[in-house]
């Protein structure tokens, strides 16, 4: 007699009320197949679905379980924060502590405002650069995803520096007709967009260490190009450190490289798994945000205390010595890892960290750019996904997406990883 799984029960559920069944689509599993797993719970470097199979977690909700899941100092935190109302419409305490904390932590950001997603924080940037300078060309690179405003869903047109396509229906062409993307990590593209409208181009926007076209670093020289071109065009340098920010170093990406952005999104760890995001820069550039200048931006939830409180207890965590030394090694360890017991295995693949972050790849070395990720084989690793989940290791369900450990994914719980991938890649290659 076949059991019927929790997991189809609720995804069939859920597909009746909710698009796709899920509420954000890379969860639907469509990329990898099968049926998604829904998670009841978590802790540490665990979470277990609705059969309650226990699964080493590699998403850590995208980024920002960076502590590990269900911290108690968190918990404790959010649940003192809530006892004392949930939301207040009206400045708080909370909101000045973090905005103090993160410009203290990043150099670059003299002011911040909160928002609740990183797709806000990107959106308010863009509308502020565009504020500031008075231009409204932008450039953003193939690959990059900077959260889903219109100016944003943008793929490369047909040809070198013609401007993008909308990526998602909805989007009218009107909106990209002034967004103009390039292949990432290409100094000499970067350079010809500036000589065609360099006196048209409001901003620069770039991950620093992409994570959305799986794990691809900048090269240096690429990330110096875009501030050198920005600073002699008058334009704007936007890191998007959203998923990297203080994912990667204590400083985020902008400290790893020693390159200062004008402006600066993040996200998801600075809110410690509630929603909160942020972006800033000088104050002179901030000057230009309403109440104190034209460039309007809000939200009724931004700053909320008891996402706040989860963001903040975070933040002072994250700050114990040795804590990225100890995450960097663990993702290390677990990339060198995973690449060895490929190689001993015969199947190619190699993998790659930075920080807390990491990258798999069916393919001889780490991609450069959105083609090479793209030149990858998408079927082996949807054969690596499924046979890894089956094993009790949930990696993200797509090929294109970076992967993230926490200070509670102990060396044991690498091993156990390795182990499991050993296995794996046997079949594979059989």
């Amino acid at each position: 007699m076949t059991t019927i799984s929790n997991n189809d029960t609720l995804f069939a559920r859920a597909q009746n009320t909710t698009p796709g069944g899920v509420n954000s689509p890379v969860r639907a599993f469509r990329s990898v197949g099968g049926t998604p797993r829904f998670i009841s719970r978590a802790e540490g470097p665990y979470f277990w679905d609705a059969d309650d199979k226990r699964y080493i977690d590699y998403i850590g909700s995208w980024g920002p379980a960076i502590v590990g899941h269900a911290h108690p100092e968190v918990v404790q935190a959010v649940q003192a924060a809530a006892a004392r109302g949930l939301s207040f419409g009206a400045p708080t305490l909370g909101e000045v502590e973090m905005a103090e904390e993160i410009c203290r932590l990043v150099p670059s950001l003299e002011q911040v405002r909160l928002v609740s997603s990183g797709t806000e924080a990107t959106m308010s940037a863009l509308r502020l650069a565009r504020g500031a300078t008075g231009r409204d060309k932008i450039v953003k690179f193939e690959g990059c995803y900077h959260g889903h405003a219109d100016s944003l869903l943008v793929k490369a047109g047909s040809g070198l520096l013609t401007f993008g396509n909308p990526t998602s229906a909805g989007v009218p062409e009107d909106f990209v007709k002034h967004t103009l993307v390039l292949d990432y990590n290409d100094v000499a593209q970067l350079e010809e967009a500036f000589a065609n409208f360099g006196d048209e181009i409001a901003c620069v926007i770039v991950e620093p260490v992409a994570g959305n076209m799986n794990l691809i670093k900048a090269d240096p020289a690429f990330l110096q190009a875009a501030r050198d071109l920005c600073t002699a065009n008058g334009a704007l340098l936007i890191f998007d450190e959203v998923m990297c920010g203080f994912r990667v170093a204590l400083g985020g990406a902008q400290a790893l490289y020693g390159i200062t952005p004008d402006l600066t999104a993040l996200g998801k760890v600075i809110g410690g798994g509630l929603p909160v995001a942020a972006f800033g820069g000088s104050a002179q550039l901030m000057s230009h945000m309403a109440p104190l200048g034209a460039v309007y931006q809000a939200g009724t939830l931004s700053g909320n205390p008891v996402a706040v409180a989860a963001g903040m207890t975070t933040l002072r965590l994250i700050q114990e010595p040795g804590f990225y030394e100890r995450l960097g090694a663990t993702a290390q360890r677990l990339a060198q890892g995973l690449t060895a017991a490929a190689r001993d295995a015969g199947v190619q693949f190699c993998a790659d960290a930075v920080g807390g972050m990491f990258g798999l790849y069916f393919s001889a070395t780490p991609p450069h750019n959105y083609a090479e990720m793209m030149a990858g084989d998408r079927e082996r690793f949807n054969a690596f996904f499924h046979a890894m989940l089956d094993e009790g290791v949930y990696f993200a369900p797509a090929a294109f997406e970076a992967g993230f450990v926490s200070a509670q994914h102990t060396d044991a719980v690498i091993d156990e990883t390795i182990a499991a991938a050993g296995r794996v890649f046997k079949k594979l290659a059989a």
